[in-house]
């Protein structure tokens, strides 16, 4: 794949994770947990086709043999499918997505404590910047009756921050982690631990049908694109596309569900979009002056 066609394939990827909040706010009787089952079991079936058709059917044996990495993984991801989908029920979409959005500065500090990584000034700057945009979208909702939903959210971006550390901490003992059989792990994990809090179901046909396109369409499938655009893309390439799903996802719900964002979200998610651009153009532009600072070998 060149890079220009995995760009546009990343920037079609983004769009189709941001429906989620437009199509939930079209459910008619799911709720809460229920909607997480039913995305989850739909991602499960959707997986267990097209992973071997991609793989072959030894991408189960494989994951047999993953080892402890691979299963950690795949209870992150449970994690992260679980709270997005109940957060989305809880509160409005525009919160769910800003919260998501400092998942890599989150990445960022964990690394660095459980790792050691060394973090770049500019880094230091977004984590403070973003920080800053968090506390004044989470101040201006103390008491409002929202902030229980935006907790939930958070517990996305913390389950990104592990998944990433425990993926690089394997890699680098030389154990490679393949992520899209960790993604179906995890959609199991989630649909066996929500299916007994969806319980008694109340989901009608209509709703059936969204849950199956969320599971297949905005989950299953752009999560394996994802995977193929990173093989194509730098990852600070990765992490700047990635933001447009918060763009996607608040105009999508703004025209298709008329959720109009609250101003302390609109201007906290500003600061926190606007740190992380400034931090990866930053750190790709360090990146592409190294190999032209690095003398030529006699």
């Amino acid at each position: 794949m060149k890079h220009g066609r995995a760009v546009a394939l990343m920037v079609l990827v983004t769009l189709m994770w941001a429906t989620a909040g437009v199509v939930t706010r079209q459910l008619e009787a799911a709720r809460s947990f229920e909607v997480t089952f039913w995305r989850s079991l739909f991602t499960v079936g959707a997986l267990l086709v097209i992973l071997p058709a991609w793989q072959g059917r030894g991408v189960f044996l494989r994951m047999r043999q993953g080892g402890a990495a691979l299963w950690i993984s795949g209870l992150c991801w449970s994690v992260m499918f679980t709270a997005f989908m109940v957060a989305l029920t809880m509160t409005s979409t525009a919160n769910v997505l800003v919260t998501m959005a400092v998942g890599p500065l989150f990445t960022a500090l964990v690394a660095r404590v459980v790792i050691g990584h060394r973090l770049p000034a500019r880094t230091w700057g977004a984590i403070a910047v973003a920080g800053a945009g968090i506390a004044w979208m989470y101040g201006r909702q103390f008491g409002q009756g929202s902030m229980a939903g935006t907790w939930v959210a958070l517990c996305v971006p913390v389950a990104v921050a592990f998944n990433w550390t425990v993926t690089q901490q394997a890699q680098a003992r030389g154990h490679e982690v393949d992520l899209i059989p960790a993604v179906l792990m995890g959609a199991v994990l989630s649909t066996l631990y929500t299916l007994p809090l969806a319980w008694p179901f109340q989901a009608n046909a209509h709703d059936l049908s969204l849950l199956a396109g969320l599971g297949i369409f905005q989950l299953a499938i752009p999560c394996i694109l994802a995977v193929m655009c990173a093989r194509v893309l730098k990852a600070p390439e990765v992490a700047l596309l990635a933001l447009l799903e918060v763009i996607f996802g608040i105009a999508l719900a703004w025209l298709g569900a008329d959720e109009v964002p609250a101003p302390s979200v609109l201007a906290g998610g500003a600061l926190v979009i606007g740190a992380l651009l400034v931090n990866e153009a930053l750190g790709l532009r360090e990146r592409r002056r190294l190999p032209a600072m690095t003398p030529p070998v006699a």
